[in-house]
């Protein structure tokens, strides 16, 4: 957990001598910059050099992996987009919030509580410049024409909500000095971009008078049931929800709009305020659905349009690297790339791709089973660390924020953070034990597990998430949860919850007394 430091914000002269992964000692001018870039959906199996056999190559992802750390046993700690969203910018898991502990729609209210410290108030306080470029899904307070609560109407697509008028919560009201947002995925409506809270394009529509609802050769697929007879669905992958949308708003010029936002972003930081750190969170929307990569990238990857979106995702990278490195700022910028969860890839599609987004894992998005959660996260920091080094232990999506903490020095208020964990030990160069012993997981269907000391407990049968079934009802006699020997049993096969109840009873406890604090 997060210690408060003695000292309140940051020391903007030498914070001090850092231990890079090789043991060579580097003073530090300055604090450096944060970037997170954050895909939406994508699995650990998705990069080349974290998977061989991957049918997507990655090549920038996997220099940044030369260049940094990988995290071989990382979760976000959820296995859907907003409660990990929350974990992250809190510290915290989403269950100990109602509000964020599922997936939202893109009219509801804010789900991270007022007041609540996130990474960028934190890193605001210390002296950074903070910023948002890309997909939000935590929740928005639109105001609206009639004075009651936004809310969409399902069977025209329209909303009550005034888009002339800022929304009075959102980004900007915890911590972020600039946004530039989406406010759901981007198959949920509105489609619209904000700029500090404000719309940028009144013109709004419905997505169906630019898009058509389907083509001449639409062939439905195993996605076909999350839409409904009023969504856009042309093929596999490539569907959204009836909605209102900016005229001028392209579902396929969305990832070039986030990037070039983005750069321009730490372009201005870097002339206008070269004394002053920044801090980009650059959540992306893909590979989430719509799969709908730039022209650039289709037919390029040799996983369908899926993996086209991944190779969209790994330019992205290389365009924010040639950007540190033209503004001289690429050796002191510690660089984040991770994934919210898993992907959503049930077997179906392993085998007709012969391509398995979550390789090494079991099950996908939403699921309680490491496929669910287990997450790429690669650091690189080239002044500071070196690379081409793993890290194995477990780790949490919200162990970012006490490392961030540690590292500015930045006061955390009490109470604030209670499921964050400093490694920032590792990026010191220490690998030679783990900074965490346990984590729980949530799956999307309100199942829970804990992992700790090489088992992992769910409390439950079935996946609890998108693979069938989501919930097995136990038989007479037999095992009411399961158990696995996960640091032998990565694909979790081989249920022992019957040969050790006293593990049970014990794993049991434990995620009873976490679940407990608050």
């Amino acid at each position: 957990m997060v210690r408060n430091s003695r000292i309140l914000g940051f020391v903007l002269g030498v914070i001090g001598l850092v231990t890079s992964a090789f043991g060579q000692n580097v003073t530090l001018s300055k604090a450096p910059n944060v970037i997170i870039i954050f895909a939406d959906d994508m699995g650990y199996g998705d990069i080349s050099a974290l998977n061989p056999d991957s049918r997507v190559q990655t090549p920038n992802l996997d220099k940044m992996v030369k260049e940094g750390i990988s995290f071989t046993n990382a979760h976000s700690s959820a296995s859907v987009c907003t409660p990990s969203r929350y974990g992250l910018l809190t510290g915290r898991y989403a269950f100990r919030s109602k509000s964020a502990a599922y997936g939202i729609g893109g009219f509801d209210g804010q789900v991270i509580e007022a007041g609540r410290e996130t990474l960028a108030s934190l890193l605001k306080r210390s002296g950074y410049i903070t910023a948002i470029v890309g997909k939000w899904h935590l929740g928005l307070e639109w105001q609206t024409k009639d004075g009651l609560p936004a809310s969409l109407d399902q069977t025209t697509g329209y909303s009550n909500v005034d888009y002339s008028k800022i929304v009075k919560k959102g980004p900007n009201s915890l911590g972020f000095d600039y946004s530039f947002v989406h406010p759901a995925s981007l198959d949920i409506p509105p489609y619209v971009f904000l700029r500090n809270g404000q719309v940028i394009d009144l013109d709004v529509v419905l997505t169906t008078s630019v898009y058509p609802s389907k083509k001449e050769d639409t062939r439905y697929a195993w996605d076909k049931k999350h839409t409904d007879s009023l969504a856009v669905y042309w093929e596999k992958g490539v569907w959204w929800r009836l909605g209102e949308m900016s005229k001028n708003f392209r579902m396929e010029n969305c990832q070039t709009t986030l990037l070039k936002e983005g750069i321009s972003f730490i372009e201005t930081q870097t002339s206008k305020n070269p004394n002053h750190p920044f801090f980009l969170y650059l959540p992306l929307t893909g590979p989430h659905t719509p799969w709908m990569p730039s022209a650039k990238f289709k037919g390029k990857s040799g996983a369908g349009l899926y993996g086209d979106f991944v190779l969209e995702i790994d330019d992205i990278v290389a365009r924010i690297k040639e950007t540190l490195i033209k503004n001289q700022i690429n050796e002191n910028t510690l660089l984040i790339f991770a994934s919210d969860n898993g992907a959503y890839w049930p077997l179906e599609e392993i085998t007709l791709s012969g391509h398995n987004s979550n390789s090494g894992s079991r099950g996908q998005k939403g699921d309680v089973w490491d496929g669910g959660h287990r997450i790429p996260l690669i650091i690189s920091w080239p002044g500071s660390i070196k690379g081409n080094v793993q890290y194995p232990h477990l780790l949490s999506l919200t162990d970012l924020f006490a490392t961030l903490a540690e590292l500015t020095e930045g006061q955390v208020l009490e109470n604030q953070v209670l499921d964050s964990e400093s490694f920032l030990q590792v990026l010191r160069g220490d690998f030679s034990k783990p900074h965490r012993t346990s984590m729980v997981h949530h799956s999307s269907g309100n199942l829970y597990a804990i992992r700790s000391g090489g088992w992992k407990y769910i409390e439950g049968l079935g996946s609890g998430g998108f693979t069938n079934p989501s919930r097995i009802k136990p038989e007479p006699g037999g095992p009411t949860g399961q158990l696995y020997r996960i640091d032998s049993d990565r694909l979790e096969k081989d249920n022992l919850f019957l040969n050790y109840p006293e593990k049970v009873a014990e794993l049991g406890a434990l995620l009873n007394k976490i679940r407990g604090e608050n």
